[in-house]
């Protein structure tokens, strides 16, 4: 942290400063200039709050240069983290595509789309059995009887299950039957549900909240790395702006710097990002050349009767055109989709 002090502070206030300083734990190093002095506030203190320095007399402005998450840092680790699901590594060489329908609605429909997205290539099947809706009166999901589907579909073709979890009450169910544990935006503040997730043993895939920054979204990660569970996989699936021709404003930028800032792996979703059908695939090629580590796409094989998000779910047909257009690029940026 750096303290700016205004000019023509007095010795007394900068004396008093430095005080408050050392009494809160850190090392100082002072520069004095011609009108200004500078000191630099040397320690790691989670704790404390630079407002406390900020309203003190005589300074002009308080910088702070290290980042408030530490576990979430590439200052803790330089290595990009990779997340194994099976025989999928996200964060790896490969870039992963996880796909499936909104929500489970029964066993023909769930099984249709499993065969399809893994015959196109995806690793993970996605689908919710449990299901956070606006409206109290919309589907919310089948429960236990979506996760046992969602499971044996997700076996019959070779693939491994990523399903939201809710709140804490849910998670040995989920536990039980899916491979990833998935937690919705409007869940990413929700830190005692995060805390009793870094208990889990599976990967966590956290989404970034509706009007959540970049710092925000890793802060929660840190609830979960900080409480045991390092397996944990951003995703980013659009903010709310001003603006309203989409569902969402898809924050592609977000990735690059998550990559710079995180060691953590990122995956983005298309599909809630821009909220429109024929945009998804679009976006989802953006992503992957932005460094996407994966890809959460929703597919439905009839998104017009589907009971949830049919407007942004894939036909079957255009899942395989996203495919074989991803693989080229991934491929010209060095990387895969297998």
């Amino acid at each position: 942290m750096v303290v700016v002090t205004e000019p023509g502070a007095t010795e007394k206030q900068i004396e008093e400063i430095i005080r408050v300083l050392h009494e809160h734990g850190f090392d100082v190093h002072r520069s004095t200039g011609v009108r200004q002095t500078v000191l630099g506030a040397i320690g790691v203190q989670p704790d404390f709050d630079h407002r406390q320095i900020q309203l003190l007399p005589g300074v002009a402005e308080v910088i702070r240069i290290t980042d408030p998450y530490k576990l979430a840092s590439r200052a803790f680790q330089k290595e990009g983290t990779v997340v194994k699901v099976g025989s999928a590594e996200i964060g790896g060489h490969d870039v992963v595509i996880m796909a499936g329908p909104c929500s489970v609605e029964s066993e023909k429909q769930i099984f249709a789309i499993a065969e399809h997205v893994a015959k196109s290539g995806a690793r993970v099947l996605r689908g919710g059995a449990f299901k956070p809706r606006t409206s109290p009166y919309s589907f919310q999901g089948l429960g236990e009887e979506g996760l046992k589907l969602l499971r044996s579909a997700a076996d019959a073709f070779g693939l491994k299950v990523i399903t939201e979890v809710m709140d804490r009450s849910q998670i040995g169910l989920v536990e039980r039957y899916s491979d990833v544990l998935q937690v919705g935006a409007r869940n990413m503040q929700n830190f005692t549900f995060l805390k009793e997730l870094g208990k889990a043993s599976k990967p966590v895939m956290l989404k970034r909240g509706l009007s959540a920054t970049i710092e925000e979204w890793l802060m929660s990660a840190e609830y979960i790395l900080s409480g045991g569970n390092m397996q944990v996989i951003l995703c980013e699936r659009g903010i709310r702006t001003f603006e309203t021709a989409t569902r969402n404003t898809m924050d592609i930028g977000a990735i690059p710097v998550i990559k710079k800032k995180s060691h953590l792996p990122i995956v983005a979703d298309p599909s809630h990002g821009i909220g429109i059908r024929d945009k998804v695939i679009p976006m989802a090629r953006a992503a992957v050349a932005a460094g996407a580590d994966g890809l959460l796409i929703e597919v439905h094989n009839d998104p017009d009767h589907a009971k949830s998000d049919g407007a942004q779910s894939l036909f079957p047909d255009q899942f395989s055109e996203m495919m074989a257009e991803v693989r080229i690029i991934a491929q010209a940026i060095g990387r895969r989709v297998p």
